[in-house]
């Protein structure tokens, strides 16, 4: 009786959201049908569109690109929950489904779904450090700035975001960038063992021990194999961190790039520094600022590697203190209530491809600005160093599956990030900037600095990232992914994300 009073309740409200017009009327078949089967299932934290949580947690994605609207979002609080959903939604109902984290990848249906249920992992964010192995078991649905939270009076961090609200899974399952690369390399080569829901429901480990295979694709493979709900990753003594926010006037661009470059160089001499720098278009100064975020791991301040950026005049803000790995993160937080249309491309570390690519990102502000119905959006172009240090300590961890170790040079990853109001700007959007990213890759290829690796969690649903990894790679993502989802479940019926079973 205790189900039916649930799904007899739910029922109700679904029929009312339908009455109210929030569900399409064509839809409401199967989505009441699916939503049902989970309750009856005996399945809780199931929410209909018109319920407060449910409305609250669509509009909690960042991008606005990314609040679509599934027939209901169910929230389940452990991996055994995890496995009934999936098996009720493969087994007794044909409706396809989402997963989500954090819900920071910025385009539709990456973690959202319509015609459809997503599973909202956003209750599943405990972290737990074990102090004898200084471990750090982190669920799934955990934030960074969560994590950091709860690891900061152990006076230890893990290698995680640098933006605090990005989600745990997506983050660590496309590799993850992050403070700490130039001496621990990237998020996912430090993870040590994964909780992992298969499509048959079963619940497994996947480490160096254990599901090997499985433990190697998860490095850089994404959402292809099952659902992680746990990451146990190795966490450090960690100090505070010497770091801020210092802006400057555009006229500086010249002293930026050649500062970059040689940054990117050095980083092999000194590895626990990082520098990401921002040209932003922004609706309040009508122009184009420069914003570095520059961070010591060490919590040194001012260390001579940073020389050339500290030398560059004409600072206009400057927030540099020393501070703890949270509230930095907390500090690069972007701004949401846009909707979005990102990319990444990486190139040699050469000036003049950076050059180049700021100079495009510059015309393509000036012709936006040209076409804008309101002034109302934001442009970066982001510069972010991948020196041949990191695939190293990748290598040395056990490898993953970016394939960046097979590059022999120091490389520039570029990203452009575009935030407008409205459907029809996001649609031109989109198509000037899939333009923008084929002439810099385009001029990168004329002069021999072509890199092609893409990193997957800042690539737009018109870039192909997977197929970036190496041959080598992509076989084995493609051969993990029928091994331990045989029946194609996480390609065909979690439809979001980037599939291995697209790449040729």
């Amino acid at each position: 009786m205790k189900h039916l009073s649930s799904s007899l309740a739910a029922a109700i409200a679904f029929s009312s959201s339908v009455s109210a017009g929030l569900i399409n009327p064509n839809m409401a078949s199967a989505a009441n049908s699916t939503c049902l089967t989970l309750q009856s299932a005996g399945l809780k934290n199931v929410y209909y569109p018109g319920n407060d949580i449910y409305e609250n947690r669509t509009h909690s994605y960042f991008s606005v690109s990314a609040q679509l609207e599934p027939y209901c979002i169910i929230r389940p609080t452990s991996a055994e929950e995890v496995a009934q959903i999936v098996t009720t939604l493969s087994q007794d109902t044909t409706s396809n489904f989402a997963i989500r984290s954090g819900g920071h990848t910025v385009w539709p249906g990456a973690a959202n779904i319509e015609n459809g249920v997503t599973i909202d992992l956003g209750l599943m964010n405990k972290t737990t450090f074990v102090p004898e192995t200084k471990v750090a078991q982190v669920q799934a649905g955990s934030r960074w700035r969560e994590v950091y939270g709860a690891l900061e009076p152990y006076g230890v961090t893990v290698t995680g975001g640098r933006t605090s609200t990005v989600g745990v899974a997506g983050f660590l399952t496309g590799g993850g960038n992050t403070f700490y690369a130039g001496r621990r390399g990237f998020g996912c080569d430090n993870v040590i063992n994964y909780e992992v829901v298969l499509a048959s429901g079963q619940i497994v480990n996947a480490n160096a021990t254990e599901n090997s295979d499985l433990f190697s694709a998860l490095k850089g493979g994404s959402a292809n194999f099952g659902i992680v709900t746990r990451f146990d990753m190795q966490a450090f003594d960690a100090p505070e961190l010497w770091g801020g926010l210092v802006s400057y006037p555009k006229s500086t661009t010249p002293q930026h790039i050649a500062a970059y470059v040689n940054w990117t160089n050095n980083i092999v001499n000194y590895v626990d520094g990082s520098a990401i720098t921002f040209w932003t278009y922004n609706p309040t100064a009508k122009d184009i600022i420069i914003t570095a975020a520059y961070e010591d791991t060490t919590g040194a301040v001012a260390a001579p590697a940073f020389d050339e950026f500290m030398a560059i005049p004409d600072q206009t803000s400057n927030t540099m203190r020393i501070d703890t790995h949270r509230n930095l993160t907390i500090e690069l937080e972007l701004t949401s209530g846009y909707r979005n249309v990102w990319y990444a491309i990486t190139m040699k570390n050469d000036i003049r491809l950076v050059t180049k690519a700021l100079d495009l990102h510059r015309q393509f502000v000036d012709d936006w600005k040209a076409q804008s119905p309101d002034g109302d959006f934001i442009c970066h172009g982001i510069l972010q160093a991948i020196p041949t240090i990191f695939s190293k300590h990748s290598v040395e961890k056990g490898g993953n599956m970016l394939g960046l170790d097979r590059e022999t040079d120091n490389a520039i990853m570029f990203q452009v990030q575009l935030m407008v109001n409205g459907v029809e700007q996001e649609q031109l959007g989109r198509e000037r900037m899939v333009a923008f990213r084929e002439a810099v890759k385009q001029y990168t290829i004329d002069l021999g600095g072509d890199v092609s690796w893409e990193y997957l969690n800042y690539a737009d649903f018109t870039q192909d990232p997977l197929s970036t990894y190496g041959q080598k790679n992509i076989d084995h993502i493609r051969e993990v992914a029928t091994k331990y989802d045989p029946t194609g479940i996480f390609q065909t019926r979690m439809p979001g994300g980037f599939k291995i079973s697209k790449v040729a």
